[in-house]
């Protein structure tokens, strides 16, 4: 399943235990929630912007969200904290991909991701930012 989609799958569950008062969020959640999304939407903005960097510029900022979504775990308990952890292990394939060549040498086992694959997570955090930003305002 790609990013997109396990994403997806997350932001309906949310939907969900949100709608059905399984989720009821606090002040905390509102407030995380809100930086979060800023800090993602300043990592991976509207996609032209992203589609015109070059590679290492994209995986920088791929990571750079990631860390925002650790960053926000590291700082929240229940039903947030275990939507972000779910969101972070969906983002995860990130970490192993690389930008450089190789050289013929060592790269721990990363490897170059396609286009697609800059894209597809491009619009995973951008779905997860809106998501974010919703709980921020509900």
């Amino acid at each position: 399943m790609d990013m997109r989609r396990v994403v997806e799958e997350l932001v309906k569950e949310a939907d969900r235990q949100i709608r059905d008062h399984k989720w009821v969020l606090t002040p905390d959640d509102r407030a995380v929630a809100a930086k979060a999304a800023h800090e993602l939407h300043a990592a991976v903005g509207a996609p032209k912007s992203q589609q015109d960097l070059p590679e290492v510029a994209r995986l920088e900022h791929l990571r750079e969200a990631l860390a925002a979504v650790a960053i926000a775990l590291a700082h929240v308990h229940g039903h947030l904290a275990w939507f972000l952890g779910a969101a972070a292990t969906a983002l995860t394939p990130v970490l192993h991909w690389r930008a450089l060549p190789a050289d013929h040498g060592p790269t721990f086992g990363a490897v170059p991701p396609t286009l697609q694959q800059y894209a597809e997570a491009e619009d995973a955090i951008r779905r997860l930012q809106t998501t974010l930003a919703s709980i921020a305002t509900a």
